[in-house]
């Protein structure tokens, strides 16, 4: 059984990097989507000898979000989709927000971070709101394709072999919000040949679903 946590978070947490490979049961056995993602960065928030969650960076599956082409104006930005964020339960109420927050202190610098919050799946990203993300509105709209196996997928690539679609289903779009790493001059000429402005944070009623939690040792000799 997972450890209890109360009150403020804990004096032992760190943040640390981890190998790709110790995402695998976190994607797999506890993230709602299931599935694995491309991940270059991943970390992990410890205690002692146990990881409590993880936080994985990747490049985005959208070609045009390469070097920041869909983000900003006749500037090239090394851009990375934050695109797993999971931890166990009971942890400490800013565990998240600290885990995020030491995250993005990690990456290389200058550096665009584009990451979305799903309403299909009542999330808004009040993670992001937490950590001072830019809110850009929108993705573009997106459909599910459901199968004569009874299997759905969310993307157009790919459709061709996944064989007969039997319904096509509207989806809510995605939330789409925007970090800047660099140094002050960085972030303000990253900021002037922003796209898209800045818009109010959206609300709505997060939704919060029961998974088992894990326990993992951290292995400090292999990592440190």
């Amino acid at each position: 059984m997972a450890k209890n946590y109360k009150g403020k978070i804990n004096s032992n947490f760190k943040v640390v990097s981890l190998p790709t490979y110790q995402a695998e049961k976190w994607l797999l056995e506890k993230h709602y989507a299931k599935r694995k993602t491309p991940i270059s960065f991943l970390f992990g928030i410890t205690d002692n000898d146990c990881i409590l969650g993880i936080c994985s960076f990747g490049s985005p599956p959208n070609m045009n979000y390469n070097n920041g082409k869909c983000l900003f104006n006749n500037l090239s930005v090394k851009t990375l989709e934050l695109n797993r964020l999971v931890v166990n339960s009971n942890l400490p109420k800013n565990t998240l927000s600290f885990f995020v927050s030491q995250c993005l202190k990690m990456l290389p610098k200058a550096c665009a971070i584009i990451s979305y919050a799903d309403p299909n799946f009542n999330h808004y990203g009040y993670i992001y709101q937490a950590t001072n993300w830019l809110y850009l509105g929108t993705s573009s709209p997106k459909h599910r394709y459901h199968f004569e196996d009874g299997s759905t997928f969310d993307m157009r690539r790919g459709l061709h072999t996944k064989g007969k679609i039997v319904k096509k289903e509207k989806l809510k779009s995605t939330l789409r919000y925007l970090y800047l790493i660099g140094t002050k001059s960085e972030k303000k000429k990253m900021m002037s040949h922003l796209k898209h402005s800045p818009q109010k944070y959206p609300k709505g009623n997060p939704k919060h679903y029961e998974c088992k939690d894990l326990k993992i040792l951290y292995q400090k000799t292999l990592f440190d």
